[in-house]
C-alpha cells in the first residue's frame, strides 16, 4: 500500500512522524507491505512554490493508495488569488471525496468523557454552506456591495443520495439506527431536498431506524443524551460542527479520527486544527492522526478484500485504548503527562499484543 503523507502546518510534522512510527509498527506485525512518500504542503512548500498546494503534490497523492494529511493552518496563508489555497479542501474537491466519517467514542482512561458515547458522524464533504468548494468554477461568497455579504448554499439530490447510502451502509454494520441533523422548517428547500433524498435510500434500508432532529436540539441531545445516537447523517458545515462537539465530549478534539472517502480515493486527516501554540514544543496528542490512519488502512483492506488491513487497524484501536487507560502514556489535554513521541512509542509498544497472546 503507498500512502502520500502531506504533513502540514504547525504540529502537523510532529503528529505525523509520531503516526507514521505506528505505521511502520502496524507494517512490521501484519506485513501491509507500506511504503510512503512525503511531501511539504501549507506554508513550507508556499516558500518555496508560492502555492500551499503545488500540483506535482496532487498528481503524487492521485497515484497512491491512500493519503495522510496533517493539520493545515489555513488562517495563515495569503489569500487564495496568491497561491493560499485551503489544502483539505481542495484535496476532497480534487478526488470528490464526498463522505467525511468521524468516529467519536468514550474510550477508558479518559476521565472528562461522556459515557455511554460510541456514534458515528456521517457528513456530506463536498458542498453545502462552504464557500471553496460548493461551485464548479468561482466562489460561493461575495459582496454585491461594500457593505452586503452574501454566501450560497449547495445541496444536490446527487450528493444527498450517495451521502445518506454510506450512512446506511454504516449503520448496517453497528446498531441500525441514523439520525438526520439539519433544519428543514427554516432551510425548507435545501434541507427539505437532502430529506427526500435520505427517506428514498431509508425505504431500501428497512431495517435501519431512521430519525430526524434540529441541528440545535441535537446539540443540547448529543450532550444531555450521548449514549442515544448510532449514525448521525448531515450536511458539511452542521457536520464539521457537530463532530467537534462529538469529540470534545469523548474527552478531547485530540481524539477525533476523520476520514474523507469517495469512490476510488480515502484521506486520513486530524479531525483538528493546527494548533500553532504549541508547535514545536512536543506535547501535541498525535492520537487523532493515529486513529485516522487505522481508518485509512481498514479502507484500503476493503476495498483490496484483504483482512490484514482491517486487522491491523483494530490493532491500533486496541492499542490507542490501552495507552490512553494510564496517565504517564496519554498527552496532556487527556490528563497525562506523555510527549508526542511518547505517546506514540506507547502505541508502537502494543501493536501485535493480539499476536503474541
Amino acid at each position: 500500500m503507498r500512502i502520500a503523507v502531506l504533513p502540514g502546518d504547525d504540529i502537523g510534522p510532529e503528529i505525523t512522524e509520531a503516526t507514521l512510527a505506528v505505521l511502520r509498527a502496524a507494517d512490521a506485525a501484519y506485513g501491509l507491505g507500506l511504503t510512503f512518500e512525503v511531501s511539504e504542503i501549507g506554508m513550507a512548500a508556499y516558500r518555496k512554490h508560492r502555492t500551499t498546494l503545488p500540483d506535482a503534490v496532487l498528481e503524487r497523492a492521485r497515484d497512491a493508495d491512500g493519503i495522510l494529511l496533517g493539520p493545515a493552518g489555513i488562517t495563515a496563508y495569503p489569500p487564495r488569488a496568491d497561491g493560499g489555497l485551503n489544502v483539505p479542501g481542495t484535496v476532497r474537491k480534487t478526488f470528490d471525496l464526498f463522505a467525511n466519517i468521524r468516529p467519536a467514542r468514550s474510550r477508558p482512561g479518559v476521565l472528562k468523557a461522556q459515557p455511554h458515547l460510541d456514534c458515528v458522524i456521517v457528513r456530506e464533504n463536498t458542498e453545502g454552506f462552504y464557500a471553496d468548494r460548493n461551485l464548479h468554477q468561482g466562489y460561493g461568497e461575495f459582496m454585491p456591495t461594500p457593505d452586503v455579504a452574501m454566501s450560497l448554499r449547495l445541496i444536490t439530490a446527487r450528493a444527498s443520495r450517495r451521502i445518506a447510502e454510506r450512512a446506511f451502509e454504516i449503520a448496517e454494520k453497528r446498531r441500525r439506527h441514523v439520525t438526520f441533523v439539519g433544519k428543514r422548517h427554516v432551510l425548507q428547500v435545501t434541507d427539505g431536498l437532502f430529506w427526500r433524498e435520505t427517506e428514498a435510500v431509508a425505504a431500501r434500508h428497512p431495517d435501519v431506524v431512521l430519525r430526524e432532529v434540529d441541528v440545535d436540539a441535537m446539540a443540547a441531545e448529543l450532550y444531555s443524551r450521548p449514549g442515544s445516537f448510532d449514525v448521525i447523517l448531515t450536511s458539511n458545515m452542521y457536520g464539521d460542527i457537530l463532530s467537534n462537539l462529538a469529540n470534545a465530549l469523548a474527552g478531547s478534539v485530540g481524539l477525533a479520527s476523520a476520514l474523507n472517502v469517495g469512490a476510488t480515493h480515502a484521506a486520513a486527516n486530524a479531525g483538528h486544527g493546527s494548533a500553532p501554540d504549541i508547535a514545536g514544543k512536543g506535547i501535541a496528542n498525535p492520537v487523532s492522526l493515529v486513529l485516522s490512519a487505522a481508518m485509512l488502512l481498514r479502507w484500503f483492506g476493503e476495498k483490496s478484500g484483504s483482512v490484514k488491513y482491517g486487522q491491523a487497524a483494530d490493532d491500533i484501536d486496541a492499542a490507542v485504548d490501552a495507552t490512553l487507560e494510564r496517565p504517564d502514556t496519554r498527552s496532556r489535554d487527556v490528563g497525562g503527562t506523555a510527549t508526542t513521541e511518547q505517546v506514540s512509542a506507547a502505541i508502537c509498544a502494543r501493536i501485535g499484543e493480539r499476536q503474541r497472546r
